[in-house]
């Protein structure tokens, strides 16, 4: 090999391997680099070692309900309580998802293909009715709502409590994932794909509410506006939306956020299902201590 020709090759190597290491090093700052709060906000760890967390549910007596996404049979709910136990309360699911307080229980869902969605009651799990790839759920007392998240022929789906009757509102959707009902009392649904809300409309074309969004999964409604988690592998963020239209991030640098409900002391929860952890937020204006 001639000395050109050895040189040649040496640098091509250095060439390749700075990129690699670069490229690297990209990833990895992006994977462990520190989750961002907005002026006034705070956000600390609440719970750690939470495989794929996903939907969170608070109840009565301080605990918390978790489900944790694993797919082929490995997913379950956890309850973890006030002081820090932790007790796995349903096993064997398919990536369960969605979660919602009904009729004095709770009802979940599953991702993981066709199975039933199901309600939770005093040790006693009653399957309610069938679905695909079923994530999101919204529970007005009369009805309840699930959405498949399915390509292009996902279904929003209306379950009649006192009837037992499923009808069907929307079919051919595609990546339809969260669901909620916000003041005014219409009903919001995410597309991932297409990244875009929009609300659920009586003469069949569901307009735009917010659009421009990368990959929104969960969605939240309260005083403060509307809640919207980004299911992001890298750089995710938690958006607020006011009355107005105008966004506010107040989250950035997440990995695939799902879940945000609120605490019941005036601040939130969040599932990072991507760092598999329940992170809790602090608003501007409720002290840190008074959520403790």
């Amino acid at each position: 090999m001639s000395i050109l020709h050895w040189r040649s090759t040496r640098i091509v190597l250095i060439v390749t391997a700075g990129l690699l290491c670069a490229t690297l090093g990209f990833f990895a700052w992006q994977s462990f680099y520190p989750v961002q709060a907005a002026d006034g906000w705070n956000v600390s760890v609440l719970h750690r070692d939470v495989a794929k967390a996903a939907s969170l549910l608070p109840q009565a007596d301080g605990s918390l309900l978790v489900s944790r996404e694993l797919d082929d049979g490995k997913g379950s709910i956890l309850k973890i309580t006030a002081n820090g136990q932790r007790q796995v309360l349903i096993d064997s699911l398919s990536k369960p998802d969605g979660m919602t307080a009904a009729l004095g229980g709770w009802v979940f869902s599953q991702e993981g293909g066709s199975a039933p969605v199901s309600l939770s009651r005093n040790g006693t799990v009653t399957d309610l009715f069938h679905g695909e790839s079923v994530q999101g759920l919204w529970n007005d007392g009369d009805h309840l709502y699930a959405i498949e998240d399915r390509k292009g022929n996902g279904r929003l789906m209306r379950y009649d409590w006192a009837s037992g009757e499923v009808e069907v509102l929307r079919s051919g959707l595609t990546e339809t994932e969260g669901l909620a009902r916000c003041d005014g009392g219409r009903l919001l649904y995410t597309e991932k794909g297409t990244g875009v809300v929009r609300a659920l409309s009586e003469d069949g074309n569901d307009p735009v509410v917010v659009g421009g969004l990368s990959h929104p999964t969960f969605l939240m409604c309260d005083q403060r506006g509307l809640w919207i988690s980004e299911d992001n592998t890298h750089r995710a963020r938690l958006l607020r939306v006011d009355p107005d239209g105008t966004q506010h991030t107040v989250l950035t640098f997440l990995k695939a956020p799902q879940s945000i409900v609120a605490d019941g002391h005036g601040g939130y929860l969040l599932a990072e299902g991507g760092r598999d952890r329940v992170l809790q937020l602090t608003p501007p204006d409720q002290p840190i201590d008074a959520q403790r």
